[in-house]
């Protein structure tokens, strides 16, 4: 059987792009060489390109292919590792779909839908999903720090409303501290979502679905020796501990593995996800659905699928091999 070649693609526009490179990593070292042919794709504002053996190699966006020492590649599939724009909110998607080519993650509108923190919760809450108290702010436009005070109390997170949770987010404790937080977030989103801070335990939990199969892995609790869960607490390991399995009840693990299951199904996912909760009061509320997960040997994903005795190579077979045949 021919190996296809699979794009593994990583960059992107926005302060995550370090982290996606080191995704990128994880993913090349995870998925099965011996049944496909990795590309490593480098999209940056200025360049599309296939990194490899230290050469550049520009991507012809016609047809998803390259040139390499005189012989054209032509990319079979885009295995997704953007953390931000245009990656995860759907632009990259709806190039990949006008040109039938199958990629590992959710299609042009969950991939939107989700990568706006503000709209996806209250879309979720609208389905009965528990949802922290929350105001947006948009840039250019006045907004009244006394309003949003009343809608959120103190202490609460400002973050940028699209992109990650790892640049940009300040925990805020008084009311004058809440315009220069705004004016923090505006330099990674031009939205910004003030968010109600809920005083529990930090959970995650990661899943995939096929045609024929739903495997919920294993939650993990996490605990943050900074104040909260920053890019330094994400990507130092003296600074936070995860425990895979949560410390939590049978029965609130099941609660939330469905919780999870559901909330992938109403927004019409594909491929592997990430759910994060605060379990507050034995009551989970939704933070945040992650679409690209971070797929370093360390994150959260791989240590769920250790955690479950699964085998990482197969499942990222899975999930490849069902894009492609729903792209059949």
């Amino acid at each position: 059987m021919e190996r296809k070649n699979i794009a593994i693609v990583y960059g992107g526009y926005s302060s995550e792009e370090v982290i996606s490179r080191k995704s990128a990593e994880g993913i090349f070292s995870f998925i099965d060489k011996e049944r496909y042919k990795l590309y490593p794709l480098l999209i940056t504002k200025d360049k599309w390109s296939v990194e490899l053996e230290q050469q550049s190699f520009p991507v012809n966006k016609s047809d998803f292919s390259f040139d390499m020492n005189g012989s054209k590649v032509n990319l079979h599939f885009a295995y997704i590792t953007i953390h931000g724009t245009p990656g995860e909110d759907g632009i990259l998607q709806g190039y990949l779909k006008m040109l039938k080519i199958p990629h590992s993650t959710c299609d042009v509108l969950p991939a939107s839908l989700t990568f706006n923190k503000f709209v996806c919760n209250n879309y979720l809450k609208g389905f009965g999903i528990t949802v922290a108290n929350a105001a947006l702010v948009r840039n250019g436009i006045p907004y009244n720090v006394d309003d949003i005070a009343l809608k959120t109390g103190f202490p609460c997170f400002v973050k940028p409303n699209t992109g990650g949770s790892s640049f940009g987010v300040t925990k805020v404790k008084a009311i004058d501290e809440l315009d220069s937080a705004i004016q923090k977030a505006f330099s990674e989103s031009n939205e910004v979502i003030i968010e109600q801070f809920i005083d529990g335990m930090e959970l995650t939990c990661g899943l995939y679905k096929t045609a024929d199969k739903t495997e919920i892995f294993p939650i993990t609790e996490v605990l943050s020796k900074n104040e909260f869960f920053d890019f330094e607490a994400k990507y130092t390991p003296e600074k936070v501990i995860e425990i895979t399995p949560a410390r939590i009840s049978d029965e609130m693990t099941v609660n939330i593995q469905k919780s999870s299951s559901m909330i992938y199904d109403m927004l019409g996912c594909k491929g592997i996800i990430r759910v994060d909760y605060i379990l507050s009061n034995n009551r989970p509320f939704l933070l945040e659905v992650n679409t690209t997960p971070g797929m370093t040997p360390t994150s959260f994903i791989p240590q769920q699928i250790k955690a479950a005795g699964l085998d990482i190579k197969t499942i990222f077979t899975e999930v490849i091999e069902d894009s492609f045949a729903r792209n059949s």
